[in-house]
């Protein structure tokens, strides 16, 4: 059973849902249907709702069965020792947020308890064979911008076996923000760039049915679906493990989350930072230090 609940959702939009989901209240769509329609819906609704607010609940693996996605709403979910719930932000609490800012923790002894928590099963929960992926893109809206550099790492008992890094023409001119921020250029991208389409297929094929290891799977993964939507091609299906929650479960010392506060608190070198398959190498990197024992 999938639910979508929406808010000035646009009628084409409303058109679309319709023809998978049950309307069953004003902006409340219920219906029986694949992973891969939910995450194609769910593209679809996050590319072309514009202003309007999306939740979407759904079935998955784990102690409650369920998992959320939300758009442009003020609730957030937050992993609390393997249980997904729903953190609705004081106006205070988003005033003062920063991307990736820890949660207050009131003792020494409530730090301890998580950690040994979520370290009890940190071995078994971890797969010997994964991919780790990352990409950058021309801005942070994916109804408009594109991704312009995609990469992946294949591997197999804690080793790296095989890697993938691509650049994508992105068809118009990057802005000189991320430009400075990924040291991505123009005349790089006219160069040594290639087909979308032909990059996505490619690199589905490198990645497989693995299970994909990646940082703020959020972004990465929607970002990714969005283009495949857009391209009609077939969307991800794997199984996404992400450090960012990972971290929020076994890490309590940083100072937030962030890809690179994180390897900069694990003693991983960051330069070359924003290049896919750097950030590819410190997320995997994060990745075995959150699961060390």
């Amino acid at each position: 059973m999938v639910i979508i609940v929406v808010t000035n959702c646009p009628p084409k939009l409303r058109g679309d849902l319709t023809k998978w989901l049950i309307e069953i209240n004003t902006g409340v769509y219920v219906g029986n249907v694949s992973s891969r329609v939910r995450d194609e819906l769910w593209s679809r609704v996050c590319e072309n709702i514009k202003q309007g607010q999306a939740t979407m609940v759904f079935p998955a693996e784990g102690e409650q069965h369920i998992d959320f996605r939300v758009h442009n709403t003020t609730w957030e979910p937050v992993d609390y020792d393997g249980i997904k719930l729903m953190l609705h932000p004081s106006v205070e609490y988003l005033k003062k947020k920063e991307p990736g800012a820890l949660p207050k923790i009131t003792s020494d002894a409530e730090r301890f308890h998580i950690i040994k928590k979520a370290h009890k099963n940190n071995k078994a929960n971890s797969p010997s064979e994964f991919v780790v992926i990352d990409i950058e893109t021309s801005g942070l809206d994916r109804t408009k911008d594109r991704i312009i550099e995609i990469a992946a790492l294949m591997v197999n008992n804690g080793k790296v076996t095989g890697e993938f890094s691509k650049l994508i023409k992105p068809g118009f001119p990057l802005s000189e923000e991320i430009k400075s921020l990924t040291g991505i250029t123009d005349e790089m991208l006219e160069s040594e760039g290639e087909n979308e389409k032909q990059v996505l297929l490619d690199f589905q094929k490198f990645i497989g049915g693995k299970d994909i290891v990646c940082h703020n799977g959020t972004f990465d993964i929607n970002f990714i679906q969005a283009r495949c939507l857009k391209l009609q091609i077939k969307s991800l299906r794997n199984k996404i493990i992400d450090t960012l929650l990972l971290a929020r479960k076994r890490n309590c010392r940083a100072s937030n989350y962030k890809l690179e506060t994180l390897a900069s608190f694990y003693s991983l070198d960051t330069t070359g930072m924003h290049r896919a398959l750097v950030d590819c190498y410190l997320t995997f990197g994060v990745y075995l230090k959150l699961n060390e024992k």
